[in-house]
């Protein structure tokens, strides 16, 4: 929490004089452009699921379930990963402080905001450890809001454009064939989880 908390606040202190060089019409000019907005819509999506495979893990290494050393690694990796994409939201939240106080020097407001971030970071995992202090709960939490995040992400980057257009008409021999496949998988996968129960 130390570690990246410091590189967040170094990076907003130190990002200020790039920061004085953005307008906002060229910011809303890079949300505005579609391309970019998938390209970062891709970031986001394997962001999230590093961290739902850390909630996954995490949930076994809690129950004590049995893990190869591979996964251990894999774990003790995504438990030190932050994230890309929270410099970029910082650099933007950067760039609307310095529009919030025109006439204050722009190095005071950069470096107040990284002494700002530097107590709220750790504050607000404290608190939200102390709010819920079951780790469980927690990496559920985590779990329901990582894929809410990747629900929104994909939704506000689409920006009303999708890739795939549907058809018109059904394919009716191709929907039955999917239900017949998944009523089929499922019912294998129910005999099987009730003979490895019963065993």
């Amino acid at each position: 929490m130390a570690m990246v908390t410091a590189a967040c606040s170094i990076f907003v202190g130190m990002t200020w004089e790039w920061a004085i060089q953005q307008s906002r019409n060229e910011i809303q000019a890079w949300l505005a452009n579609q391309p970019l907005m998938l390209d970062v819509s891709v970031v986001l999506t394997i962001e999230v699921f590093w961290q739902i495979a850390y909630c996954i893990l995490s949930g076994k290494m809690l129950y004590g379930e049995p893990m190869r050393r591979r996964t251990i690694w894999i774990y003790r990796i995504l438990r030190f990963f932050s994230g890309i994409l929270v410099f970029p939201v910082l650099f933007y939240a950067l760039v609307q402080t310095i529009y919030a106080f025109p006439g204050v020097d722009f190095s005071i407001i950069a470096w107040t905001l990284a002494v700002v971030i530097g107590i709220i970071m750790p504050t607000g995992a404290w608190g939200l450890r102390w709010l819920i202090p079951e780790k469980d709960l927690r990496l559920e939490v985590l779990f329901l809001l990582s894929t809410l995040i990747l629900i929104l992400g994909v939704v506000a980057t689409v920006n009303g454009t999708t890739t795939f257009h549907g058809s018109d008409p059904v394919e009716w021999l191709a929907l039955a064939a999917f239900g017949t496949l998944t009523l089929v998988c499922g019912i294998i996968g129910l005999l099987r989880y009730n003979k490895t129960t019963k065993d």
